[in-house]
């Protein structure tokens, strides 16, 4: 299979250098069709009717599960619970899980590096069960020293949560390693996958991963939809995170039976057509081939390193090696806001980044309030990279401190 430009309708129909792709990637042509096509030929209520058109809902749900099931290599599809994204998975993991396992006087174990979607929910917990939130710092260049977190994992240790990619650095964090170390303690490994399913196959029994979560928009896929893997073990003992319309077996005066997996989780009308473009997105990155794919975002991003280390007025964070970036590069440029970064590069027709990136204690664990970014796809070219590289080389000239 060929993979270029011309499979993504909004990168061939406009003028732009798109570099957010860690925020959310552009859609290829066969996602866009997958939604239009179940409006036009499935559209009902999965799950509820027992007439053909619902029916059709009904398999085209639970294909695009089975979809994920693989993607994921989870052992059995009821591991597989739909939600809107990684933060609403995470969100029901630490309600459901955390606010059931955790205690006064546990720990709950995070890196520095998290999103805010894998830190607010702890941080929640822990002022409602009264445990100690507690972090593992990375080293300045994002790596992470196993040998510090194993000194803070104790039997006092709950949950531990890490991304498997930094969303601000693109590191690759130790995950089997640190799941590893977790269980020994009896505690369970809750992965961030957001930022490292649209770049590598992502297995969660090789990782240990005991809760995966990821969303669907970051990984070539629609808005709105998202997935998290739960052992089934965890799941089958944990509450419901939200209660109504189809989780239940049935409904008295007094209370309620819930229903099986997955769907005791998957309270509501469901977003099929979200669920149906997933799928065709993970058929799409899989027919293209993660490797084929980290290639290319290798060799681009290594262009922008050598374009950038020419100008020594910008500062990428983290490695200096462009295999460990994941597409993501961040800089700083001296003096200039990263806002105005931004605001002058979108003026020359290249998206970008700018500002915390949901991300905050990393960046001031790091010495920035805030900073830019620029994230790319096996999608974009060295055209792309070129006009990123021409626009920063006149950047600080163009703010009034001259050649």
């Amino acid at each position: 299979m060929t993979f270029d430009r011309r499979d993504f309708p909004l990168l061939m129909g406009t003028d732009i250098a798109y570099l957010d792709n860690a925020a959310t990637a552009q859609r290829p042509q066969c996602v866009l069709d997958a939604e239009k096509d179940f409006y036009e030929k499935a559209n009902a209520n999965p799950l509820r009717g027992l007439y053909p058109l619902s029916i059709a809902a009904t398999e085209a749900y639970e294909e695009a599960r089975e979809a994920v099931r693989g993607f994921l290599n989870a052992k059995r599809k009821e591991e597989i619970i739909f939600t809107r994204n990684t933060t609403e998975s995470i969100n029901l993991v630490a309600y459901s899980y955390g606010l059931s396992h955790v205690k006064a006087g546990d720990e709950v174990l995070v890196s520095i590096m998290e999103h805010h979607s894998n830190l607010l929910p702890w941080q929640m917990v822990c002022r409602q069960t009264g445990a100690v939130l507690r972090f593992i710092e990375c080293e300045m260049d994002g790596s992470i020293d196993l040998n510090k977190v194993e000194q803070l994992i104790t039997p006092r240790t709950k949950i531990v949560a890490m991304t498997q990619v930094s969303n601000v650095l693109g590191r690759v964090n130790p995950i089997r390693e640190v799941a590893d170390l977790a269980h020994r303690v009896g505690a369970v490994m809750v992965v961030d996958g957001a930022q490292s399913t649209p770049h590598m196959p992502v297995d969660v029994q090789a990782l240990g991963a005991d809760f995966l979560a990821f969303s669907g928009h970051k990984v070539y896929g629609p808005m709105g939809i998202g997935a998290l893997y739960g052992r089934y073990e965890l799941l089958e003992k944990m509450p419901p995170f939200l209660t109504g319309g189809e989780m239940i077996e049935s409904v008295t005066r007094e209370g309620a039976t819930y229903a099986e997996l997955p769907y005791k989780f998957e309270a509501g009308t469901c977003n099929a057509a979200g669920a149906v473009g997933l799928h065709a997105a993970i058929d799409y990155v899989e027919q293209a081939g993660f490797q084929r794919m980290h290639e290319r975002e290798v060799a681009l991003v290594a262009r922008a390193l050598t374009g950038i280390q020419a100008m020594p007025w910008i500062h990428v964070l983290g490695s200096d090696k462009a295999e460990e970036h994941s597409g993501i590069i961040t800089f700083t440029v001296d003096g200039v806001h990263p806002h105005d970064i931004s605001e002058i590069l979108a003026s020359d027709g290249v998206a970008i980044r700018a500002g915390h990136h949901c991300a905050q204690p990393l960046l001031k664990y790091l010495g920035h309030p805030s900073t830019a970014r620029a994230s790319l796809a096996f999608y974009n070219t060295e055209e792309d990279v070129d006009r990123l590289l021409a626009s920063l080389s006149t950047l600080r000239e163009r703010m009034g401190y001259g050649k």
